[in-house]
């Protein structure tokens, strides 16, 4: 069984990025976000997807979470309906 999709790295004492395991080591997209502490119980985040997600959070493994949350939503949508129309008849 693979791992999970999203991982929290640690950096230093006090940084943190949230990654997309889905993307190899080498490609850009791979970092979702670089999460930052900057007092004891409040973090903050730079998004580098254009995700609608909050930008402080009180500790990087609540980012985590909701990047989780959020592409769990995304799966669970229904498909967007196409219309479909029947074919256009024969002209002679």
């Amino acid at each position: 069984m693979p791992g999970p999709r999203f991982e929290l790295k640690k950096i230093t004492d006090s940084e943190w990025l949230i990654l997309d395991r889905r993307y190899g080591s080498d490609d850009a997209r791979r970092t979702i976000a670089c999460v930052y502490q900057v007092e004891p119980h409040l973090v903050e985040v730079v998004w580098l997807r254009d995700l609608p997600l909050a930008v402080s959070y009180m500790e990087a493994g609540d980012v985590l979470e909701d990047v989780k949350q959020f592409y769990a939503r995304e799966r669970s949508r229904r498909p967007v309906p196409i219309p479909h129309l029947p074919p256009l008849a024969a002209t002679a």
